[in-house]
């Protein structure tokens, strides 16, 4: 089925013969991964993102674990979601979504997101579909890992207040290694996988549609997101390095003090037996 029908699939959608057609568009991040090797949904549209068409619709997969659906039904959705599940790795639960409306507009210099309303197209073209399923997919996956940095900062907030007012440090070297690691995993998975910051392949072919995917990227404040992320991650991590740091120095001063005493000891010993010897 073409972007035609697609078009035609929504128009019969729509309730007032004057409305403008829209799609419903859901993205849905299933886990932190999805293996889409061999993925075969429907008819190919495209490979990198893997997107297939299906039945009236759009399905695009992306394999840091978000999964696009555009323009099906809910027991479309759900057929497609449960069988992708055996692909998923490290499974959600709940899944992170969310949803977004297209709508056709006539003129195709005014395509963007009005405000408080839909995202206004020129046609439901494949090449702009995948534009904002790239931008959809990548607010979704911000939204978990900004979630996920908010929790860090919750757990290093306590630590942070009790060395301002009593001047003491969490005695648990193990939790902050745990903090460290909970925000490396995030940045990895911003800067590897999910790579905010590039622009999608269809723009390398489609160059004209540069403008939209900026006003989309821009509403959905994809750039200020992932610099607040990346803000938040270099504080975690300088945060948890120098609690690890004055820990390991409260260990190495405890170490120094253990070794100054068995030296007196032993010089007490010493001295004990020396003048237990001349009487």
């Amino acid at each position: 089925m073409s972007s035609d029908q697609i078009a035609a699939s929504a128009t019969a959608a729509t309730p007032k013969q004057d409305a403008a057609p829209t799609l419903r568009i859901r993205a849905l991040m299933l886990g932190d991964r999805i293996n889409a090797s061999g993925l075969e949904l429907g008819a190919l549209v495209s490979s990198t993102p893997a997107a297939f068409r299906v039945h009236a619709g759009l399905v695009v997969v992306f394999r840091y674990g978000v999964v696009v659906l555009i323009g099906l039904l809910p027991s479309e959705e759900k057929v497609l979601i449960d069988s992708l599940k055996p692909r998923v790795i490290g499974e959600l639960s709940p899944y992170e979504e969310e949803t977004a409306q297209a709508q056709l507009c006539k003129d195709e210099n005014v395509e963007a997101i009005q405000p408080g309303g839909p995202i206004c197209l020129a046609k439901f073209s494949d090449d702009r579909l995948l534009l904002i399923a790239d931008a959809l997919a990548k607010s979704t996956s911000l939204a978990r890992d900004e979630r996920r940095v908010a929790a860090v900062f919750d757990v290093i907030e306590p630590f942070a207040r009790k060395l301002a007012e009593h001047g003491r440090t969490p005695p648990r070297r193990k939790g902050i290694l745990q903090l460290i690691g909970n925000a490396l995993l995030v940045q990895q998975r911003v800067a590897g996988r999910v790579a905010i910051a590039e622009k999608p392949d269809v723009l390398w072919e489609k160059p004209e549609l540069d403008r939209l995917y900026a006003r989309i990227e821009d509403e959905y404040e994809l750039k200020e997101r992932l610099d607040t992320l990346e803000r938040k991650l270099t504080a975690v991590s300088e945060t948890a390095n120098a609690l690890t740091d004055i820990i390991d120095t409260q260990r190495s001063l405890r170490l120094e003090i253990a070794v100054v005493v068995l030296i007196l000891i032993e010089v007490a010993m010493g001295c004990f037996q020396i003048w237990s010897g001349t009487h």
